[in-house]
């Protein structure tokens, strides 16, 4: 019997991945690991925005491929992408195999847009925009594909309460995905 494979959720920022990453690692009994604040550990610094300040996105594509084939060496946990690890040089490699099992909280623009209107983005550094929400649907024209074909498993999040998305993520995580 081959081990437990790693639980792996992709999506934009404001999907829900941190906070649905936890709680599903609790129900499964699993580490939880969000890659951004393992990069930030790593480097010893105060999150995403702030690598990306001081060392280049660049820099922070590499650091978090690093991280990410750092975390599938330990036993399966749940782990938080951030939303653009895929993107990375060689992360997408590290992301298909048998030791893991990609899921993407798919959820519309409009949903993430308002999410994040919501919330604290002052670690959220804007990629191609003015700002974090301001580039919500560019950013989800260039990744949602790259998602879609990425995840053996997605979720859509939109419309739906937290406690519906977590059930669907242990059913799937208990189904092998």
């Amino acid at each position: 019997m081959s081990p437990e494979p790693h639980i792996v959720l992709i999506g934009l920022r404001g999907c829900g991945k941190s906070t649905l990453g936890k709680q599903l690692a609790d129900a499964l009994g699993r580490p939880f690991l969000d890659l951004d604040v393992f990069v930030s550990e790593r480097m010893g610094m105060g999150g995403p925005g702030a690598i990306i300040e001081e060392h280049g996105i660049e820099r922070f594509r590499a650091e978090e491929t690093a991280a990410l084939a750092a975390a599938i060496e330990h036993p399966a946990s749940v782990l938080a992408l951030g939303g653009g690890t895929p993107t990375a040089p060689g992360a997408m490699d590290l992301l298909v195999g048998d030791g893991v099992r990609v899921i993407y909280l798919r959820a519309t623009p409009e949903t993430l847009t308002e999410r994040l209107r919501h919330t604290d983005n002052t670690d959220r550094p804007a990629l191609v925009g003015d700002d974090p929400v301001s580039e919500v649907r560019e950013l989800f024209d260039q990744r949602d594909g790259i998602y879609q074909n990425l995840a053996e498993s997605i979720v859509h999040v939109d419309g739906i309460h937290e406690r519906s998305a977590l059930a669907a993520l242990v059913a799937l995580a208990r189904a092998g995905v």
